[in-house]
């Protein structure tokens, strides 16, 4: 009865993509707001101006928080890998392996050593040298990012391997190579500055809403880290969308398919080829209708040039067939979901700019000239609500990068059917789908729960154990 409607492939994938998407919630925004924050000390360090101390301390109570759950929902991606995807691990396990030990093994002891001495030692180090403490942590957590984004990037593009002949499993052949993906140089830029402008633009948004409280003690603060927010939200917002152009070369080049369907290009196009805004898309019989083009700009955007073709995805799928058909089967379908990719890159590019136009009219109301920001309640409201725009532009941006690898889980070598594990039933999936499911949620409402209680408190509140600043090793902790 479980299993009417469902299959094993399809729950399995469906597990992998809530799993990876809940813990991209907080991995970017855990990234963005450390390196925020880092900045933030050493700006006090140089200018000993407090306000930015208060910055430190407060968006790092954010900081911890985002960290906190972000290894929480990371153990629960890595412990599915077991579930569900056991012949991928077979398969990739040479590869895949050394990156994510590494990441353990010198990224991870990086951030943890260094953010438990950054948290418990306010008073006990010089400011520069304090900050080098979160510097340490921030270099950490995008250390994490590479190796992470290098054992995915093989998987988008496979370098330094051979095939075992025996086993039929990849052997890495070179490390070099895979370190050196040119898909990993591609992604990793577009990643981390989406991390920025992440953090950037929750400061600006609690900040938005710290001044609509309207408590005078607060007013500096809050007014700073908007500006703070602002500024650093219009910055990453532009250079993400030039990271993300660098990327799309790459793909062109890798996945032909995948941008072909973040286009909505069935058929190959005239040139210079149009960009199409909006249209319909069939997708059981490959073809869209209804377009709304906008003349030679698809080439620009492909190009770089004003003249230039683009493949449309059935010739490309033709290609792949004349390829793959001899060790795979004809009755392969190579056509990644068109409506996924094509919606999913309009919102991740449509929200980059709308950070863009928000930031760049925030920075005006708030200019020091004529600061008119906090008669304008609208204003404040918008940026505020604007917090959860990044995690979506975030998610839809994933979506590209993982279906758009369809039906592939290792780029023409390993298919995502081959990698399901064998003991998988549909019984346990649903499950476990289930389980992770509410666990996430709880995950999320309480990181969401204990931001709002830390703006709620505002910047000064110390709690009343925090007062006594006792060493937790002396003998006053232990009473008399």
């Amino acid at each position: 009865m479980l299993s009417v409607g469902l299959s094993i492939v399809s729950l399995a994938r469906f597990q992998f993509a809530m799993t990876t998407v809940f813990h991209f919630f907080f991995v970017p925004f855990s990234i963005g707001m450390g390196f925020l924050v880092a900045i933030m000390e050493t700006i006090y360090a140089v200018k000993k101006d407090k306000v930015y101390l208060d910055m430190a301390k407060f968006w790092g109570k954010i900081f911890l928080l985002s960290f906190a759950v972000g290894i929480v929902t990371g153990i629960i991606q890595e412990f599915q890998f077991g579930m569900n995807w056991s012949e991928y691990s077979r398969f990739m396990g040479d590869v895949f392996g050394a990156p994510l030990a590494i990441e353990a093994l010198l990224a991870f002891f990086i951030e943890s050593v260094f953010i438990g001495i950054w948290m418990f030692t306010w008073d006990r180090f010089k400011p520069g040298v304090h900050a080098f403490m979160i510097w340490m942590t921030s270099i950490g957590t995008m250390l994490s990012a590479i190796w992470i984004l290098a054992a995915n990037s093989f998987m988008q593009h496979p370098t330094g391997f051979k095939i075992n002949n025996v086993t039929g499993r990849v052997q890495l052949t070179d490390f070099g190579a895979v370190i050196s993906n040119p898909q990993l140089w591609r992604v990793f830029p577009h990643v981390i500055i989406a991390a920025f402008m992440t953090a950037a633009v929750v400061i600006t948004g609690m900040s938005a809403y710290g001044l609509l409280r309207k408590k005078k003690a607060e007013n500096h603060f809050f007014k700073t880290s908007l500006r703070f927010g602002l500024w650093a939200s219009l910055i990453f917002a532009i250079l993400s969308a030039g990271a993300g152009d660098l990327q799309t070369q790459q793909i062109i080049k890798d996945q032909p398919m995948k941008f072909a369907a973040t286009e909505g290009v069935y058929e190959d196009t005239k040139d210079p080829a149009p960009w199409t805004v909006v249209e319909l898309i069939n997708a059981k019989d490959h073809k869209a209708s209804g377009q709304i083009e906008v003349p030679g700009v698809l080439s620009i955007l492909a190009y770089h040039k004003l003249s230039g073709s683009v493949k449309g995805m059935n010739t490309i799928n033709k290609e792949m067939h004349a390829k793959y058909d001899k060790q795979f089967g004809k009755n392969m379908d190579y056509y990644v979901p068109p409506k996924t990719l094509f919606w999913s890159f309009r919102v991740m590019t449509g929200i980059d700019a709308l950070i863009m136009l928000v930031a760049f009219v925030g920075l005006i109301f708030s200019r020091k000239k004529k600061d008119t920001i906090e008669s304008h309640k609208w204003m404040l409201v918008v940026l505020g609500l604007c917090i959860w725009v990044p995690f979506i532009g975030n998610s839809a941006g994933w979506f590209i990068t993982e279906f758009g690898r369809y039906p592939w889980i290792v780029y023409g070598l390993f298919t995502i059917a081959q990698a399901v594990s064998p003991t998988s039933t549909v019984a346990t999936l649903l499950f476990s789908n289930i389980i992770y499911f509410l666990l996430f949620t709880l995950l999320g409402g309480v990181m969401i729960a204990y931001s709002r209680q830390t703006l709620h408190h505002g910047p000064y509140y110390e709690e009343a154990d925090s007062k006594q600043n006792v060493d937790p090793f002396a003998k006053e902790a232990f009473g008399k």
